[in-house]
C-alpha cells in the first residue's frame, strides 16, 4: 500500500487538501483511507460527513473511507493495562489506582494515537492508498522522528543483553529493598520495539511520500524551506508542493492586486525549485465533496520519489570515503555535526537526527565536511588500526 503524508504550516488548509487528495484517488477507483487525529472534526467538515473512532465510508464516493481515531479512549486503555501489569510495584509503593474513566489524555496522546493508526492502516489489506493528515509541519517532523528516537531510548535503557541477568533480580531486589524490574517490563519493551519498528518501516518505505501545503507568500516561503530541510534529514522528499488559496488575476481592487502580486512572486520562486501545483481560492471554505473536487487536487505519483544517502569511494585519489547526505535548504551557519561512536549526530537549524554510520565508515575517522548545492558531504579517512590491511 502507498502512503501519502500531507502537512504544512498551521492554517494552510492541509486537512482540506488531504480530503481533496483522497477524494481524487477514490474517484479514480483506488480504495483509499484518509486519516486524521484532530480533536475537532475538521476532516468531517471538509468531507461533509462526520468522522470518528470507527472508519466510515464517505457517502457518494464508493472507494473512500475516513477515520479519526479517539486518542482519549486509547490512552485510557493503555493506562489501565499498565496499572494491571505494574500491580506489584504500585502496591509496594502504596499507590492508589486510577479508574478507567478518570484520566484525561496527556499532551502527545493524539500523536501516539496517530502513529498506532498509521501502523494499523498500513498493515490493512482493505486499502491501496493511505492519506495521512499530519499535524502542522514542526509537530509532524517531531512525530515522524518519535518512533526512531523511542527505539533508541529503549535499546539504551533496557538492552536485550541484560535480560540474561533476570535470575539475579530477586536477589538484587532484596538487597536494594525495592522491587526490581520484572519480566513484564522487558516483555513490554520488546513489544513496544516491535510496534515502533512497524511504524518506522511505514515512514521509511519507498512507497511513502510527503506532500507539502502552503499559502504563497513570505511566511509560506520560509515554512516550505524549513520543511524541505527537515524532511530531507528524515530521508523524505516532497513529491508535490500544493500552493493553496491562489487568487485569480487580474484584479481591479488595489488590496487584492497587492496580495496577488505577492503570491505571484512566491509562485515563481517555487516553480523553479519544486513540482508545484496551484489550488484555486474558491471564495469560501470548502465543504463537501463537490467543493473538494473543485480544488482539483493532483493524483498521487505512481513512481515514488526516493532519497539516497550514498557512500562514494575516493580512496584511490584522495584517501577518503565520502558520505553524501542531501539537505536542500540547509544553511552552513545552522549546521552542526558530532561523531558519537558508531553514530553521527546531525543538527540543521531546529532539526536534529542521530543516524548510525554505514558499516564501512565505522572503521574510519571524520576527515572533514562541506555543504555544497544542498548536499552535505562528510569525508571519512580509514583508521589504520581498524581498516583491513592489504599485502
Amino acid at each position: 500500500m502507498r502512503t501519502l503524508l500531507l502537512t504544512g504550516p498551521g492554517g494552510s488548509g492541509r486537512t482540506t487538501l488531504a480530503a481533496a487528495t483522497a477524494l481524487t484517488a477514490a474517484r479514480d477507483g483506488t480504495p483509499t483511507l484518509v486519516l486524521s487525529t484532530d480533536r475537532t472534526d475538521t476532516l468531517g467538515a471538509a468531507l461533509g460527513t462526520p468522522t470518528g473512532p470507527t472508519p466510515v465510508p464517505v457517502p457518494g464516493t464508493p472507494h473512500l473511507t475516513a477515520w479519526r481515531p479517539d486518542a482519549a479512549e486509547r490512552f485510557r486503555a493503555d493506562l489501565t493495562a499498565f496499572q494491571d501489569r505494574a500491580a506489584n510495584v504500585l502496591d509496594f509503593l502504596g499507590a492508589s489506582r486510577l479508574d478507567p474513566e478518570e484520566p484525561t489524555p496527556l499532551p502527545g496522546a493524539e500523536e501516539l494515537a496517530l502513529l498506532r493508526a498509521l501502523r494499523d492502516a498500513a498493515l490493512s489489506e482493505a486499502y491501496e492508498l493511505l492519506v495521512v493528515d499530519l499535524p502542522p509541519t514542526p509537530q509532524a517532523l517531531a512525530l515522524l522522528a518519535l518512533p526512531e528516537e523511542l527505539r533508541r531510548y529503549l535499546r539504551r535503557l533496557l538492552p536485550a543483553e541484560r535480560q540474561a541477568a533476570r535470575a539475579l533480580r530477586p536477589v538484587l531486589g532484596r538487597l536494594a529493598g525495592v522491587p526490581m524490574p520484572t519480566e513484564w517490563l522487558y516483555e513490554a519493551a520488546a513489544r513496544w520495539d516491535v510496534e515502533l519498528a512497524a511504524v518506522t518501516a511505514v515512514v521509511e518505505d519507498r512507497d511513502t511520500v510527503v506532500r507539502l501545503v502552503a499559502e504563497p507568500g513570505p511566511a509560506g516561503t520560509d515554512a516550505v524551506r524549513a520543511a524541505t530541510t527537515g524532511f530531507a534529514l528524515r530521508g523524505l522528499r516532497a513529491d508535490v508542493l500544493l500552493a493553496n488559496r491562489v487568487l485569480p488575476e487580474p484584479s481591479t481592487d488595489p488590496w487584492l492586486a497587492s496580495v496577488t502580486a505577492q503570491q505571484r512572486k512566491s509562485l515563481e520562486d517555487w516553480q523553479q525549485a519544486y513540482d508545484l501545483h496551484q489550488v484555486p481560492h474558491l471564495g469560501h471554505d470548502p465543504r463537501g465533496t463537490d467543493d473538494l473536487a473543485a480544488l482539483r487536487a493532483p493524483a498521487v505519483n505512481r513512481t515514488p520519489v526516493t532519497v539516497e544517502w550514498p557512500v562514494t569511494d575516493h580512496l584511490a585519489d584522495d584517501g577518503v570515503l565520502v558520505w553524501h547526505i542531501p539537505l536542500p535548504g540547509a544553511i552552513r551557519e545552522e549546521l552542526d555535526l558530532v561523531r558519537r561512536g558508531d553514530e553521527l549526530v546531525v543538527t540543521v537549524g531546529p532539526f536534529r537526527r542521530i543516524v548510525p554510520l554505514p558499516s564501512a565508515l565505522r572503521r574510519c575517522t571524520v576527515a572533514g565536511a562541506a555543504l555544497r548545492d544542498g548536499e552535505l558531504r562528510v569525508r571519512f579517512a580509514p583508521d589504520p588500526d581498524l581498516w583491513p590491511q592489504t599485502r
